[in-house]
């Protein structure tokens, strides 16, 4: 018998607060296979589906899902379904979810699918709960089935983060796709393993050897000083060399 989905508190975050500023360059292009009319709006729409799950550090050719691109293309699936795959794909599940815990794998996926951040540690625990009982699909499937996925993307709205800017706050929140891929502990065990060449120290010599330096460099600036009042001297005929 699986665990149901433990409860959690809302806390108040931007996406919560209801909005009343105008648009601009930080608010998140929208987009929606209703508007779409030609081949390049399918084009930036599919590009975009891509950025939001994969993040633009993993838009690499063999993360592609060439056949969902097609149905959706095709309007065979909708766009929900189209996440779905990007989701389940082999790509995604190797690079997001077999590095990282469980905790960290959650608030990843909250923010790229529901476009928000986690409320808090226990809402961590309710979705690490469903991973670990009823693995990656039931989990995926029970964000896209959401209330709350459906209420602010529906089908064919692709996610994005919802509301970064709040009136009255300096700065808002950091674009998702700047969070880190793995987690602290998947990136010990990467530098463990020497993946990561050790940050360069500048050598410094032995004192000894530094007081010589010291005294070499004193006598050459004393001899070039010499010479050069020697040769100013005789130019003006003080002494002759």
């Amino acid at each position: 018998m699986s665990l149901p989905l433990f409860n959690y508190s809302y806390s108040s975050q931007n996406q919560r607060v209801n909005s009343y500023e105008v648009g601009s360059e930080e608010t998140p292009i929208i987009y929606n296979l209703d508007n779409v009319i030609d081949n390049t709006d399918f084009d930036n729409l599919i590009r975009s589906a891509y950025v939001q799950i994969f993040n633009e550090q993993q838009l690499i050719k063999s993360n592609r899902q060439t056949f969902l691109e097609s149905q959706l293309k095709d309007r065979q699936i909708t766009v929900k379904d189209f996440i779905r795959g990007l989701l389940l794909s082999d790509s995604f599940r190797r690079r997001n979810y077999e590095v990282n815990n469980n905790y960290r794998f959650v608030e990843m996926c909250i923010q790229r699918v529901l476009g928000r951040e986690v409320y808090d540690e226990q809402e961590k625990l309710a979705w690490s709960v469903v991973i670990a009982t009823k693995g990656l699909t039931a989990f995926v499937d029970s964000l896209l089935n959401s209330e709350e996925y459906f209420d602010h993307f529906g089908l064919d709205t692709v996610p994005h983060q919802r509301r970064r800017i709040l009136l009255g706050r300096e700065v808002g929140e950091l674009p998702f796709a700047r969070m880190p891929r793995y987690g602290k502990d998947h990136l010990s065990q990467l530098k463990a393993m020497g993946y990561f060449p050790k940050v360069w120290q500048p050598y410094y010599p032995p004192q000894f050897a530094r007081t010589i330096g010291k005294f070499i460099t004193i006598g050459g600036a004393a001899i070039i000083g010499i010479g050069v009042v020697a040769v100013a001297l005789s130019a003006w005929g003080i002494i002759s060399l």
